[in-house]
């Protein structure tokens, strides 16, 4: 990793972030990118959407909502979604990401970020739980809830 940075999803970046590739299996985990993005038109205020980027190449992308109005707790401040590019993977990439989004999270006076995900083999678990998310809950679906706290 050189210069990584974290900036907001633009034209400049967007297609890029939808061109991210992943490893052989993950896709079965991740609902196309375009979801994500579709959610800063449908609610600008509370969608939290960042593009990492080592240097001018973009290496990762991030997309949260922040929303203290959700009807139901989980959704409130959630991390819906992380993609790191898959020749990327294993540099710290993620973390950072994850670690820029605690810090928006601290920024507005949340104390935990939940994750939404799919359990299974190849799936994203061991990663939410190596970076401190920690599972809490799943939903009807079966889903697993987790959690990571946030201390100043």
């Amino acid at each position: 990793m050189s210069e990584l940075r974290v900036v907001e999803l633009s034209a400049a970046t967007i297609v890029a972030v939808n061109n991210l590739s992943l490893k052989p299996g993950q896709e079965q985990f991740l609902a196309p990118v375009s979801y994500g993005i579709a959610a800063t038109v449908m609610n600008p205020q509370t969608s939290w959407q960042r593009v990492v980027v080592d240097g001018d190449e973009v290496v990762g992308f991030v997309s949260a909502s922040f929303d203290p109005d959700a009807p139901d707790e989980q959704f409130r401040s959630v991390l819906w979604r992380i993609n790191v590019d898959a020749d990327d993977q294993g540099r710290g990439v993620g973390r950072f990401a994850v670690e820029a989004l605690i810090d928006e999270a601290r920024r507005r006076g949340v104390d935990h970020v939940n994750v939404i995900y799919e359990a299974g083999e190849g799936g994203p678990e061991a990663f939410f739980r190596r970076v401190g998310f920690e599972p809490v809950g799943e939903t009807e679906y079966g889903e697993v809830v987790a959690e990571i706290r946030v201390t100043d």
